[in-house]
């Protein structure tokens, strides 16, 4: 991102720089159609399909709920609307944590053009994983994922979704997909887009792959517990840019990473590889949700393993750079200390030397040449 320069002109508009500029006042232009749609009866039915979740479904009330029924929801294709609404009001919560946070930070701290744009993402995402992380906690704690692991893999498929968690996915899609027009919005740099686009890009898949394929539960497990690496990674470069001497937070966040790696591994295999495998429905029923194959659990292990891969072959190269610069850095200057010639010759030219000069002959001195001439 490069540092938003004021100027005293406003621009043309819907010109290039009006609307980097007044992105977020048109983006909130735009939401506020959708819900004052909700006030006219005639464009209720559209305007709710964007504001509101969709495909609900009430279930009775059985021995152990007596008093409540649930309503349970599953996926379907007007979740896009959805998406694209929460996805218009990330960009806005996105300008308003730039323009009253971080912008106010970048004044006092003066960072350069480089520190700038990554402090400002790093910024964005700790809030992003921090609340993140609080939400997914509270859903696992909710449906009791903590005190019994099995239901990961339980009563497969889980096409059926509490509201907090359909939510919680449609959150984490719309926020996503809202990363790809802030490229534009923050006039990230051309040699920085290609990475922004795979980070990205692994995100969408990783997390639409596991809502489509009813893998909410693992999904949701794996999501909250790398946020939380990925948030301390982000808070310690914060800290790290207020003060470069700091780097506990870094160290603690290489041992988690390596540990939060080991850990995604493991639950995948133990769901997908053990729990999955031996489960009594494996049959692949698009009408049911069911995708329970030997060949969509080898795809989802691969590409889970693959990425894990290139995460710790980004770790490792990050490692190394940091510990080379870390070492030059810890390298001591030598000093050159002169050199002094000992022996007859150098005191004799001392003694006979005019002015830090050393003459060729001592007879040669201005008072032997008055004597001569005289």
């Amino acid at each position: 991102m490069a540092i938003r320069k004021k100027s005293t002109k406003s621009p043309p508009v819907l010109s290039h720089e009006f609307i980097l500029q007044n992105h977020a006042d048109i983006v909130s232009c735009v939401a506020m159609v959708f819900l004052l749609g909700l006030m006219f009866e005639i464009t209720a039915k559209a305007s709710i399909i964007f504001v509101t979740l969709q495909y609900n479904v009430t279930l009775p009330a059985t021995e152990e709920q007596a008093t409540e029924s649930a309503s349970l929801y599953y996926y379907g294709i007007k979740d896009l609307a959805t998406v694209f609404f929460y996805m218009l009001v990330a960009i806005i919560i996105h300008a308003i944590i730039q323009e009253y946070v971080l912008d106010k930070i970048n004044r006092r701290m003066h960072f350069s053009k480089t520190k700038h744009s990554k402090f400002n993402e790093s910024g964005q995402l700790s809030a992003f994983y921090l609340f993140s992380c609080i939400w997914g906690t509270f859903i696992l704690i909710s449906e009791n994922y903590i005190s019994d692991p099995t239901i990961l893999w339980r009563a497969y498929p889980h096409n059926l979704m509490t509201f907090q968690m359909k939510f919680f996915y449609i959150a984490q899609l719309a926020y996503w997909f809202h990363a790809f027009p802030e490229l534009y919005f923050q006039k990230t740099k051309k040699e920085d887009i290609p990475r922004q686009l795979v980070y990205i890009g692994l995100y969408l898949f990783h997390i639409a792959g596991a809502y489509l394929l009813n893998l909410n539960h693992l999904g949701l497990v794996l999501l909250v517990l790398h946020y939380f690496v990925e948030f301390l990674f982000h808070i310690s470069r914060l800290f790290y840019f207020s003060d470069e001497k700091y780097q506990k937070g870094f160290s603690l966040w290489a041992v988690l990473f390596v540990l939060g790696r080991l850990l995604t591994l493991i639950l995948s295999v133990l769901t997908v590889g053990f729990g999955l495998a031996r489960a009594e429905n494996q049959k692949l029923d698009f009408s049911a949700g069911n995708f329970n194959v030997l060949a969509v659990r080898i795809a989802v292990l691969a590409s889970i393993c693959i990425t894990q891969a290139f995460m710790m072959w980004k770790f490792i190269n990050f490692q190394l750079r940091r510990w080379r610069e870390h070492s030059t850095f810890q390298a001591p200057a030598v000093k050159k200390k002169p050199t002094v010639t000992k022996g007859r010759s150098s005191r004799k030219g001392t003694e006979n030397g005019v002015n830090g000069t050393v003459t060729s002959n001592g007879a040669d001195s201005p008072r032997n040449r008055k004597e001569k001439s005289s």
